[in-house]
């Protein structure tokens, strides 16, 4: 009955634990798409003196002009 308990107590934590490492690997994955993404937006800005938005939304507007 001790090892029963044990094993119980020891595959819960197990667990616990897996399933706190799954969710801090997807906040660290995100983190790196953001820093990917301002990295991006970091050189569209220097090359063009207009953000990543900026050139979406003005392209959205053209298009909306022309029709």
């Amino acid at each position: 009955m001790m090892l029963l308990t044990v094993l119980v107590i020891l595959t819960s934590s197990c667990t616990e634990f897996a399933i706190l490492s799954s969710s801090a690997g997807i906040a660290v994955s995100q983190n790196v798409y953001t820093k990917a993404y301002s990295g991006v937006d970091m050189l569209t800005i220097i090359s063009t003196e207009k953000d990543i938005k900026t050139h979406v939304y003005d392209n959205l507007k053209k298009e909306k002009d022309e029709q």
